[in-house]
């Protein structure tokens, strides 16, 4: 497809039938974009975007011939396509250094032996020109519609390379993420070395474009051309192709990833205990998963409803983002459902000692795509078990998965995190509940500070909480309260007065944060607090 114009082209025009080329005969090949008179010489610039045609009479440099080389010089360097000049006019030779330095840059200089109306020069190119560009934007919108008939028929990605690389009649790279490199046409090796080179160079021989899957790039297409300069309608026709291959990919995605669903047995089995180790190794080299993996963790979620009601595309749909996403942090992924839950089997194969950073970043990079995409699973609670080192020990991650889930309901976001390492202290507050003497404990400590703001309709209990999340510092502290200084010293004396004046000694501040905790823990889960004598309890 030739989407371009050149110095050549315009030389076949009705004006420039007595036109004569004097220089930079080699350069006829330049793409011409658009056509200006100029006359004056500047000393600092020509305001120039490339690719145009001159026209002049040599106005500007009639009584000094040899400012022709220094404009000569700067239309060079502002890549213009050419330059025309009416002779006989104001000037009626060309110095040789002019034309000796067009040839040295292939800078076709051609000359009208005749005046010549500039006007209807400037009105047969720049209508060429247009209807040019309409026919362009026909074809790309023909080569588009050709792009989506072949989406319902296709069954492999080389289809599209194809017709982008007979419709361009250019070699076509692909350059995946996972390192697999495919040429079409096919190459010889050494070939290919030199067309990599090529690409790794990004000059204005190639042409890249990604091909985004997911807001992650699957792959890199590009295209190489020695034939022709590649230009803004290669740019499009590659960017069309990029997008479809984009969306057929996933498409594959989507539906390999509906297959994986099918697995439930067997995971389920594992997620049980209930599994043998060679036939779990054997499950996973079915999947291309090797056996050297540092280890896993099951993480399960749920969201505001039953994972079993939202609808199956959304599911899947979510499915894919992760996977995904986890796979650009090292994890290989298994799904399985409950009623209530989605779990997620999560194998590291990296390093096992930085994989709770990478997993938080992974559950970041879902969260954000979530919000931009405004699925049902913007929501979603999520509780991560231990880390498990041996992958046939996967049950034991799931069961402090599902113990890490249940927590986050009593937890405050300021405390929330999705790792079960993260909550130790909120299951010491749940095992002592399950004594049955939390309350109690809480009681013995709090007991003043709340009875004082009941019967004061007081902020000590947030003044106390506060105070210590600040570390003692009582100007970060009335800052946080919006309070001024003489009221936090007020209170402050109230809670010595009724806790001591050591309560910031280490000992006691240790103390009343866990039960400040404590406090918390059950509030969230919805015990009322009955602060009365202990005789009465």
């Amino acid at each position: 497809m030739k989407s371009y114009i050149t110095v050549e082209e315009i030389l076949m025009r009705k004006h420039f039938e007595q036109s004569e080329v004097v220089a930079g005969a080699d350069g006829l090949n330049r793409h011409l974009k658009w056509v200006n008179v100029v006359e004056v010489v500047q000393s600092n610039h020509h305001p120039l975007k490339g690719n145009e045609l001159i026209l002049t009479t040599g106005l500007g440099w009639k009584e000094q011939l040899d400012q022709l080389y220094v404009f000569v010089e700067q239309l060079i360097a502002c890549h213009a396509a050419g330059l025309c000049i009416e002779m006989n006019t104001y000037i009626k030779e060309i110095p040789q250094k002019v034309i000796e330095l067009a040839n040295l840059h292939q800078f076709p200089v051609i000359l009208f032996q005749h005046e010549v109306l500039f006007v209807e020069i400037t009105q047969d190119i720049h209508s060429l020109i247009i209807n040019k560009q309409y026919q362009l934007l026909s074809d790309l919108e023909k080569y588009s519609q050709k792009l989506n008939e072949m989406m319902l028929e296709a069954d492999h990605h080389e289809q599209f390379i194809n017709l982008l690389q007979s419709y361009l009649d250019v070699q076509v790279v692909i350059l995946f993420k996972n390192g697999t490199v495919e040429f079409i046409p096919c190459m010889n090796e050494k070939q290919k070395t030199k067309v990599l080179n090529i690409i790794e160079k990004a000059n204005e021989d190639t042409i890249q474009k990604p091909v985004q899957i997911l807001g992650d790039t699957y792959a890199e297409v590009a295209i190489i051309s020695g034939k022709r300069e590649l230009n803004e309608f290669d740019s499009l026709i590659l960017d069309r192709t990029t997008t479809i291959l984009g969306q057929f990919w996933l498409r594959d995605l989507y539906v390999s990833e509906k297959k994986l669903d099918k697995e439930i047995e067997w995971l389920t089995r594992w997620l049980n205990g209930d599994i043998r180790k060679d036939f779990l190794i054997e499950q996973l080299m079915s999947k291309n998963i090797p056996s050297s993996l540092t280890g896993g963790v099951v993480w399960v979620c749920k969201g505001n409803k039953d994972v079993g009601h939202f609808p199956p595309k959304e599911l899947t749909y979510f499915k894919l983002i992760t996977r995904t996403i986890f796979e650009q942090f090292g994890f290989y992924l298994f799904f399985t459902e409950t009623n209530e839950h989605l779990v997620v089997i999560t194998l590291d194969k990296r390093k096992s000692d930085n994989w709770k950073q990478r997993m938080t970043k992974a559950f970041q990079r879902i969260k954000i795509h979530d919000s931009q995409s405004r699925k049902s699973f913007s929501e979603l609670v999520i509780g991560a078990g231990q880390y498990v080192k041996s992958i046939i020990d996967i049950h034991k991650s799931y069961l402090k998965a599902k113990e890490t889930l249940d927590l986050q309901d009593f937890v405050d976001k300021e405390n929330r995190s999705h790792f079960y390492q993260d909550l130790h202290m909120f299951r010491m507050l749940t095992l002592l509940k399950k004594q049955g003497d939390l309350e109690e404990t809480v009681f013995e400590y709090l007991e003043p500070v709340i009875e004082y703001d009941k019967k004061y309709n007081g902020e000590l209990l947030t003044t106390l909480k506060t105070y210590l999340e600040c570390n003692g510092s009582k100007q970060e502290t009335s800052k946080r309260l919006f309070i001024v200084r003489q009221t936090l010293y007020h209170r402050i004396e109230k809670l010595e007065a009724i806790l001591g004046g050591d309560f910031m000694a280490a000992k006691n501040r240790l103390e009343l944060e866990f039960m400040l905790l404590a406090h918390e823990f059950l509030t969230k889960n919805r015990k009322e607090l009955y602060y009365h004598s202990p005789a009465g309890i």
